[in-house]
């Protein structure tokens, strides 16, 4: 039945759209999040709505699980392979079909860059909001799946606030279309139930999106403070303040230290901070020169020991290298980073970074701190060699006991990577039984064979079950 597979995607993709040998498979094997593998049967890579949904109808007659795939920049697992299965990958499928300036819209397919559209878009005096930091290589329908967020979330929101249609497959093939190019559609938000469903409901392979009119003026403002009580109080004061910030980001000084040790991404950030922020505050030049004002009068109240300002976009670009490329810096600690993405109120920071200090000493880890201090959305980084068992076992326990301080706290274990299989088995910690079953019922509803991305989110599916007992990483934090 392998090759009778094989050969059945490949007569509606064509051969060079199937990889199926397994040396090349190995490329796929997991997403971002490299501590799940699998072994998927083949990956296509379709063209069109057609061939998506033909690859899919193919799937669900031969029982074949079907694992929906971006770029593969996921960091909860979400994209890894299932054991057998097929993974429908939309990377060539990135055409812009229509910008719409007037109506500040954008319809776009699923494997479009998120920083090609807005690149696209700022001729027209546009800009897609949302801004992951892997946004020069992730893609849209990739962020609609996951909820993705990124630093200007703060200010125009998550993925789901600039989502305003979605062409989707379901999982026996069936093309819908939901939603639309105008707010207030009758009937339930089905587009809100899709966007943020990590793949469980159905292949995107058209988006309608919202676009933002790009601020006449930006500046930034990169403040250094002695102590992360300190930067974090500075955090809550501005917000308080009314001041609305377009990015509100934090680096550690672990951060600091390994962005600038590297020739690549240093970006001259102050080695004696024991936190830093980045502020970002845009509007018109007068609304701009009295919000920058405050907000360094704020953080001077606060202790701040260094204000640095990029006024200009070649400044401004230099400021935010090193908040970009972080992650990447962290690469060269250990070799490998865990990722982490719980989120707190913002009165909790200064508490629940005190916490992770404690984790990174009790497990003998090195924990780097960037996050969107703004939303509260931590990005804890566990440096660990994964071919280490002890260290990987340490690293995985050391997260588990974070995000459940971030619940504790009255948050959440994702802002914005998705629960995926990293997560699976913490989803209890927020939903009770109940909850969890209207979730599994919804899921069997749309996709009552559980053949669509099996293993993911819902802890209480069979299959989901399944995937459970061959990944489940790490049990209750001690």
């Amino acid at each position: 039945m392998s090759d009778r597979l094989v050969a059945a995607l490949s007569a509606i993709v064509g051969p060079d759209a199937v990889v199926a040998d397994r040396a090349s498979l190995t490329t796929y094997e997991s997403d971002a999040f490299g501590l799940v593998r699998g072994d998927a049967r083949a990956v296509v890579l379709p063209r069109s709505t057609d061939e998506v949904s033909r690859v899919v109808a193919l799937c669900h007659r031969e029982h074949v699980p079907v694992v929906p795939r971006g770029a593969g920049t996921g960091l909860s697992g979400g994209a890894a392979p299932v054991d057998g299965g097929v993974i429908v990958e939309t990377a060539r499928m990135k055409r812009i079909l229509s910008i719409d300036a007037a109506a500040r819209l954008a319809v776009v397919q699923p494997g479009v860059a998120n920083a090609v559209l807005s690149a696209a878009a700022r001729p027209h005096g546009l800009v897609f909001g949302p801004d992951p930091s892997s946004g020069a290589v992730c893609t849209l329908g990739g962020n609609a799946a996951e909820n993705a967020g990124g630093p200007h979330a703060l200010k125009h929101g998550l993925t789901t606030q600039h989502v305003l249609g979605l062409e989707v497959v379901l999982a026996n093939g069936e093309v819908v279309n939901l939603g639309g190019a105008v707010d207030g559609m009758p009937g339930y938000d089905l587009v809100g139930l899709f966007v943020g469903s990590e793949g469980l409901l159905g292949v995107t392979t058209a988006l309608t999106v919202r676009l933002s009119p790009l601020a006449p003026e930006t500046r930034t403002l990169l403040v250094a403070f002695p102590s992360l009580v300190a930067g974090c109080e500075a955090v809550g004061d501005l917000i308080e303040a009314g001041l609305e910030p377009s990015a509100l980001e934090a680096l550690d000084r672990g951060t600091i230290a390994t962005i600038e040790a590297s020739a690549e991404y240093a970006a001259g950030y102050p080695l004696d901070a024991e936190l830093a922020l980045l502020v970002d505050l845009d509007g018109t030049a007068v609304e701009v020169e009295r919000a920058v004002a405050e907000a360094s009068r704020i953080c001077r109240a606060r202790g701040a020991t260094e204000i640095r300002e990029g006024a200009d976009e070649s400044s401004r670009r230099k400021l935010w290298k090193g908040r970009k490329s972080a992650f990447g810096a962290m690469g060269r600690l250990r070799g490998d980073v865990y990722v982490l993405d719980g989120t707190v109120p913002r009165s909790a920071l200064p508490r629940v970074l005190a916490f992770t200090v404690d984790v990174a000493a009790r497990y003998g880890l090195t924990i780097c701190n960037v996050f969107h201090a703004g939303d509260g959305n931590l990005h804890p980084n566990i440096s660990f060699d994964g071919r280490d068992p002890d260290m990987t076992r340490r690293a995985l326990a050391a997260g588990a006991e974070i995000l459940r301080a971030c619940v504790d706290a009255g948050g959440s274990i994702t802002g914005e990577h998705g629960v995926g299989v990293e997560k699976l088995s913490f989803m209890h910690w927020m939903f009770g039984e109940r909850e969890l079953a209207e979730m599994e019922a919804l899921k069997r509803l749309v996709d009552p064979s559980l053949s669509l991305n099996p293993g993911k989110l819902i802890p209480s599916t069979k299959g989901c079950a399944e995937a459970k007992g061959k990944h489940d990483l790490v049990g209750e934090p001690r």
